[in-house]
């Protein structure tokens, strides 16, 4: 089955270049276009993508909180940033917005086809710069990081959700991994993030690479 996907970007020339380099692969079927959040988010709501690759500098309002919105409204939409900027800011707003991926501009198309494919099946993707910037924070943070609470507070049942949730698989996708319902996902959700004291989607990801459960 084929990665049904939209593409956001401000920049029709932008759009028009991802077009002509997606469109090829066999597994990937370019379903719309967007250029502003405003359209992206009708975009979302009408076609139904898999995965989205979302800029951050649309004219109305940043990709971060045209994610935010989606991803409130559309769980199930996987969000990839495609942008030029690469500083940690950006970056970390990003993830904590609810975007599994984060690749430069400037990288090789094989690693936009390798995180568009990641994001498809409920993986994180983060290109290797931005990866190295993940670990940099939870290393410096190593003081604080020291407060959370310990995997071993945890019951086998929320130990699998983690792992799932590290994953970056949604609340439907785990429930139907699991038997169980998407309602008993979302309290185990909750125990886990107030037992580890997590607060976002970054602090999450960064628990899951410092305790070996995803790698960076």
């Amino acid at each position: 089955m084929k990665t049904r996907l939209l593409l956001v970007d401000d920049h029709a020339v932008v759009r028009s270049g991802l077009r002509m380099l997606l469109e090829n692969e066999g597994d990937v079927e370019i379903i719309g276009e967007a250029g502003t959040a405003a359209e992206a988010l009708a975009s979302a709501a009408d076609l139904k993508p898999d995965v989205i690759l979302m800029d951050i500098g649309l004219p109305d309002k940043s990709g971060i909180e045209a994610t935010r919105e989606i991803k409130a409204q559309f769980p199930a939409v996987a969000i990839v940033a495609l942008t030029i900027h690469e500083d940690e800011e950006y970056f970390f707003k990003m993830l904590e917005a609810g975007a599994s991926g984060y690749v430069p501009k400037r990288a090789a198309p094989e690693e936009l086809l390798t995180a568009i494919r990641a994001a498809a099946h409920g993986e994180v993707y983060l290109y290797p710069s931005m990866a190295k910037l993940l670990v940099r924070d939870f290393l410096v943070s190593e003081p604080t990081d020291k407060n959370l609470s310990s995997r071993k507070d945890l019951t086998d049942r929320e130990h699998e959700v983690l792992t799932h949730l590290a994953e970056g698989e949604n609340n439907e996708e785990i429930a139907k991994a699991l038997v169980i319902s998407p309602k008993t996902v979302a309290r185990h959700r909750e125990n886990i993030m107030h037992k580890l004291n997590l607060h976002s989607r970054a602090e999450l990801v960064r628990y899951a690479i410092r305790k070996g459960i995803i790698k960076a």
